[in-house]
């Protein structure tokens, strides 16, 4: 448990409600962005990958903005849970991220298009890190305040 800092005694406060609405909203926003230009940039890269089944707005949104809000919700639990949250939640977004790739690398063994599954994956890197920025740069773990 103290190797990952996972130590029950958090160094700051919670981030603030209007700020976690915020950077989830911006999370999503973003996200959805990225996998649009990602989607439009890949298919231009390889035609062949035009008209590709996960690249439909309504298949990919729902799966992202699900992912999002997941980690916008851990994000104070995190912060209740680490002296580090920061430390932590880089370390766990990365592990998600590798994770939600395997899925990926299973359509892939199962003859999906490579280069569609690459377009794919990078839409899960863009999304961690647009995540991750968005949670601990617009919402973050306030400071606590010393004792008067």
């Amino acid at each position: 448990m103290a190797a990952l800092r996972l130590d029950f005694t958090p160094s700051g406060t919670q981030p603030g409600a209007a700020r976690l609405v915020l950077a989830t909203l911006v999370s999503i926003g973003g996200s959805l962005a990225a996998d649009a230009a990602l989607v439009a940039i890949g298919t231009r890269v390889f035609p062949s990958t035009k008209g590709y089944v996960h690249f439909q707005f309504h298949d990919y949104a729902r799966l992202t903005i699900i992912g999002v809000v997941i980690a916008c919700v851990a994000w104070p639990v995190v912060c209740r849970v680490s002296s580090a949250p920061r430390w932590l939640f880089f370390r766990l977004a990365i592990l998600v991220t590798v994770v939600l790739l395997l899925p990926d690398l299973y359509i892939l063994h199962q003859g999906q298009p490579a280069r569609a599954v690459c377009v794919l994956m990078l839409m899960h890197l863009a999304i961690g890190l647009i995540t991750y920025n968005a949670l601990v740069h617009v919402a973050p773990a306030r400071r606590r305040r010393p004792a008067a």
